[in-house]
């Protein structure tokens, strides 16, 4: 079987284990499915998410113009604290601003390879973990915009990482941590302004990822140096497919280009 598309992050299902999408403009694949089966990835050129040309792609899979024009690649996306729509102040786009940052967000801790503390819109949970690798999170602060999360990420950045270690997470060297007694521990550094938006008596949620075999040695498929790839997929993690010889791809870091799969 062969499919053509651009690579868009996987959707997932939160099912036990995780189901996997990946989803093409005419077709899509159940990527648990593929498990064991002889996997080839194609490159076939670039195309932007935005302007749909076969222009380099720069990041989150857009083309160097279009991540600096488009609301959707801002630096408030990144760092939330850096959000105004709260302010009805625009960045590139305010009516889209609106719609995204002044919905209910959420701090959580994550655990990954280690513990991390990250935002996202609460709508997103739990595909943030998901696509984080998690096994196990936690929300910690639930805030009615995204600035205000924001600022709390960044004061609690001092206490606890922000940065998930990928290389562990892949290789599934990670531990089981108390994230309750976490969350206790860091809601002291609470930001005033978001104090009464602290969440005390939630549960954990864990997460169980489709994987077969973990690697060894993850080795990073760089679809810009290596045209074409086959190998057998033993497992879907984050966003990131494992095979046998311990080549891993990041799907979401190759968004924006078009590739043919062929199941072999």
């Amino acid at each position: 079987m062969i499919y053509e598309g651009v690579l868009t992050k996987m959707q997932t299902e939160n099912d036990s284990p995780i189901q996997y999408y990946l989803i093409f403009e005419n077709d899509f694949l159940n990527m648990n499915q593929l498990l064991d089966k002889k996997l080839a990835i194609d490159f076939v050129k670039y195309c932007c998410l935005n302007c749909s040309l076969d222009k380099k792609i720069f990041r989150m899979g857009y083309c160097y113009d279009c991540f600096y024009k488009v609301p959707q690649a801002a630096d408030w996306i990144i760092s939330p604290e850096l959000s105004t729509a709260h302010l009805d102040r625009e960045d590139r786009d305010l009516e889209y601003e609106k719609k995204m940052q002044l919905q209910p967000h959420v701090v959580y801790l994550a655990n990954s390879s280690s513990v991390k503390v990250g935002v996202t819109r609460k709508s997103q949970l739990p595909t943030r973990w998901i696509d984080q690798g998690a096994h196990e999170a936690i929300e910690i602060v639930e805030a009615p915009n995204r600035y205000l999360a924001g600022i709390t990420e960044v004061a609690l950045k001092d206490h606890v990482s922000d940065k998930t270690n990928w290389r562990a997470m892949l290789k599934n060297d990670i531990k089981d941590e108390d994230l309750c007694q976490w969350r206790s521990d860091l809601e002291k550094y609470i930001p005033a302004e978001a104090r009464d938006y602290f969440i005390a008596d939630n549960s954990e949620t864990n997460l169980e990822f489709p994987v077969l075999q973990y690697p060894d040695k993850p080795k990073t498929l760089n679809l810009e140096k290596t045209h074409y790839y086959e190998g057998i997929l033993k497992g879907i993690k984050g966003q990131y497919l494992m095979f046998e010889d311990n080549t891993v791809f990041n799907v979401r870091s190759n968004e924006g280009y078009l590739v043919r799969l062929s199941v072999k």
